[in-house]
C-alpha cells in the first residue's frame, strides 16, 4: 500500500494512471498524450508496474501498458474504511469540531479580562453505587485517577488532599505520550472549600496557561443525592477570574468535564458488574470504607 501511495503522489503518475484507466497504450503514445519525453514517461510507467498498479506486455516493437483496477480498488477500500472511522458520529472526530466551533465562539468574545466572570455550567449523571462508594471515587487519589480526565488524556500528576483548604494539584498528558516528553495538555491547581461525606464537596479549581498564570477559576460544587438504583451526582460549575487568555480553557469545560463523568458513570458500573462473589453469585459489599484522602 505504501508503494501504490508513493508511486501515485507524484502528478506526472496520477496523468499516466489517468489515461490508462481509458485504455491501454504504448509508450510512446502516453508520452505524447502526457506532453513529456519518453525516457521520463518510461521511468514512471516502471515505478507503477513495481507498485502494481499497471502491467506490461510487449508487442512487436511496441510496449503496451495497461492499468490493473485491482489495487485502485483495494486503495479506495481502504480510504473509505478511514473516512468513514473518522467520521463515525460520537466519535473523537466528532468531538474535536465540537470543540473547534466552541474554541472559535469563545476566542470571539474573549477581549478582556473577566469576559467569562458568572459563566455557569451544570451537569448531571445517575451512578451506579450508594453515595459512599461514589464518594471515595471523589475524594480518593487511587480512584479519581481512573477517571478525572477527558477522553485521550491520562492523569500523570494528581493531589486531592479532601478537607477544607486541602490542596489540589491536577495534570494530565496524551495517553499515548509514554515517555512524558510531550508538553502536558493541562494543569490545574486549587483548593477545597467544603466536605460533607456522601453528601456534598466543593472547591475551587484554577486552569494554568503555558506561562504559569491562572486562566480562571473554577467554583465546582458536587451534590450527592441516594436514588433507588445509585446515586445521582449533581455538579455545578461557575467561573470567575477570567483573563483574556482563557477562552480555550472555557471552550473545553462541556465536552471535557462532561467526558470525565461518562468515565465515572462507566468505572462505577463496571465495578459494580465485577463486584459478584464468586459462590453465591450475589454481589459482594464494596462501598463501606469512606476514607478519603486527608
Amino acid at each position: 500500500m505504501e508503494a501504490l501511495l508513493t508511486a501515485l503522489a507524484d502528478p506526472a503518475r496520477w496523468r499516466l494512471v489517468s489515461l490508462l484507466a481509458e485504455r491501454p497504450r504504448s509508450v510512446g503514445v502516453l508520452a505524447q498524450l502526457a506532453e513529456a519525453r519518453q525516457p521520463q514517461t518510461t521511468k514512471h510507467l516502471q515505478t507503477l508496474e513495481r507498485a502494481g498498479v499497471v502491467t506490461s506486455q510487449r508487442t512487436g516493437q511496441r510496449r503496451i501498458y495497461a492499468l490493473r483496477p485491482g489495487p485502485l480498488r483495494d486503495l479506495a477500500a481502504e480510504l473509505g474504511r478511514l473516512a468513514d472511522t473518522a467520521d463515525q458520529v460520537g466519535g473523537p472526530g466528532s468531538t474535536h469540531d465540537r470543540y473547534g466551533l466552541s474554541l472559535e465562539a469563545e476566542r470571539l468574545a474573549a477581549e478582556e479580562p473577566g469576559w467569562a466572570d458568572g459563566r455557569s455550567f451544570s451537569f448531571l449523571r445517575s451512578l451506579t453505587g450508594r453515595p459512599e462508594l461514589v464518594w471515595r471515587h471523589l475524594t480518593e487519589v487511587s480512584l479519581l485517577a481512573r477517571w478525572w480526565a477527558p477522553d485521550d488524556l491520562r492523569i500523570s500528576e494528581l493531589l486531592f488532599e479532601a478537607r477544607p483548604g486541602g490542596r489540589i494539584v491536577l495534570e494530565y498528558r496524551d495517553t499515548e505520550d509514554a515517555d512524558g516528553s510531550d508538553p502536558a495538555a493541562g494543569r490545574a491547581e486549587g483548593v477545597v472549600d467544603d466536605v460533607r461525606a456522601g453528601e456534598r464537596l466543593a472547591y475551587r479549581l484554577s486552569p494554568l496557561r503555558p506561562d504559569g498564570g491562572i486562566a480562571f477559576t473554577a467554583h465546582v460544587d458536587l451534590g450527592l443525592r441516594p436514588t433507588g438504583t445509585g446515586t445521582d451526582l449533581d455538579v455545578h460549575w461557575r467561573i470567575s477570574d477570567s483573563t483574556a487568555d482563557s477562552a480555550d480553557f472555557v471552550a473545553g469545560i462541556e465536552i471535557g468535564f462532561g467526558q470525565s463523568l461518562d468515565k465515572l458513570a462507566a468505572t462505577l458500573a463496571a465495578d459494580s458488574h465485577d463486584a459478584v462473589d464468586t459462590d453465591t453469585g450475589m454481589p459482594t459489599d464494596t462501598d463501606t470504607d469512606t476514607r478519603s484522602t486527608k
